[in-house]
C-alpha cells in the first residue's frame, strides 16, 4: 500500500509541476530546494511532503 497524502499537498505539488515544468525532475533533493525557493512554506515537514509528491509525480510522468 502506498502513502495517502492530503489533497492540499497534491494540489500545491501539481501546480508547481505545471508552472515550473522544465525545472523539476525525479531527484528529491533537487526538488526540495526548488520547493523551498518557489513556495512560502516555512514548515520543514510540509516542504518535504510537497517535494516528495513532486518527485513521485515526475517519476510517473517519465514512464
Amino acid at each position: 500500500m502506498g502513502n495517502i497524502r492530503p489533497s492540499f499537498i497534491k494540489i500545491r505539488a501539481i501546480r508547481l509541476c505545471e508552472e515550473y515544468r522544465d525545472q523539476f525532475n525525479a531527484d528529491f533533493d533537487h526538488n526540495k530546494a526548488l520547493v523551498a525557493e518557489y513556495t512560502d512554506v516555512d514548515n520543514k515537514r510540509m516542504r518535504n511532503w510537497i517535494a516528495g509528491y513532486v518527485t513521485r509525480y515526475m517519476q510517473r510522468r517519465q514512464d
